[in-house]
């Protein structure tokens, strides 16, 4: 239950809302230059991109869940169950194993349009990190200040969508989300005319009634709706303060609040955590679900040539500030 959004003002800013029932000892993560990548059929990433993002770290490699690399390119994995599908290894493809994916193609490419060709050639193959990292069912938003894609791995192969209103959820499959909008067309950020009967006069007796019938619940589809017509309505000036606050309304108006959704097994979904990536900048901003203070991590004030692998522990825990 995910959440993941491209927004451009001056610059463009991407992130995502990660929701589940428990943590992972995740953390904020900068993946350097010269930090070697391998990859489990071809040969490691020796020299890449820098790049930021939330990852957890398993035998000192990231697991990026969302990342930005330094060209300003964004690549977030969304949980996709019963319809993600990896497939063997295929002779002559790019063969990647799901939890390379992220770095492999934010390494190497610092657009979207120079992914494609990648993509072309890309087998998300069945291997997993490790018997006790299974492998995860996802499908992926990659987003610049131009374009945004999603990549969905099904049993049908390789799918690549544009997406003009830069959002992704979980199920369905994204071609069945962007036409569930058809329903929404009416839908406006302003209150129209009375065009139920003009044998009536209905009255206009409070702000918001051109968007009725938005959907409220959490579900994917709904948290999909939702999120395209508050961000293809936002009204945002082109400041960086103005830009990440408009970033984490958009993505807390779909944001998960503890016992509104529970699992089969009882526990409850939340936001873990809500992060907005400035990828021009290099800027990680986010937010825990008991911290709503915004924390920020720099890209460019750590050395992009190195070799080693530099994490930030997340910021937990409320902070009120109390008068004097």
């Amino acid at each position: 239950m995910c959440t993941a959004l491209s927004y451009r003002t001056r610059d463009h800013y991407f992130g995502r809302n990660l929701d589940l029932d428990t943590s992972y000892g995740e953390k904020v993560c900068i993946m350097p230059r010269n930090f070697p990548f391998p990859l489990r059929t071809r040969e490691a990433l020796e020299t890449h991109y820098a790049m930021i993002g939330m990852a957890t770290v398993a035998e000192g490699l990231p697991l990026f869940y969302e990342a930005a690399n330094e060209c300003g390119l964004g690549m977030a994995g969304l949980n996709f169950p019963g319809n993600a599908w990896y497939g063997p290894e295929q002779p002559g493809a790019d063969n990647i194993a799901p939890y390379e994916l992220i770095p492999w193609i934010l390494g190497q490419c610092s657009s979207v349009k120079e992914a494609r060709p990648l993509l072309e050639r890309l087998c998300i193959i069945d291997r997993p990190f490790s018997p006790s990292l299974p492998l995860a069912s996802l499908h992926w938003m990659l987003s610049d200040g131009e374009e945004s894609i999603v990549l969905e791995a099904t049993k049908a192969g390789l799918q690549v969508y544009e997406n003009p209103v830069r959002v992704l959820t979980n199920n369905p499959p994204f071609d069945y989300q962007m036409f569930h909008l058809n329903n929404y067309r009416h839908l406006n950020a302003q209150t129209g005319d009375n065009s139920f009967s003009s044998a009536l006069d209905l009255q206009v007796y409070c702000q918001g009634l051109g968007a009725v019938g938005l959907p409220g619940d959490v579900s994917s589809m709904s948290r999909f709706v939702r999120a395209a017509f508050v961000s293809q309505n936002s009204v945002c000036a082109d400041d960086e303060d103005a830009s990440v606050s408009q970033f984490f309304h958009l993505l807390r108006s779909v944001e998960m609040v503890r016992g509104a959704c529970r699992t089969e097994s009882g526990q409850c979904d939340i936001t873990v955590y809500t992060c907005c990536i400035n990828a021009t900048q290099g800027r990680y901003y986010y937010t825990t679900y008991d911290t709503p203070r915004i924390s920020c991590v720099d890209l460019r004030k750590e050395s992009l040539d190195g070799r080693e692998l530099r994490t930030f522990d997340l910021t937990r825990g409320p902070q009120i500030l109390y008068q004097n």
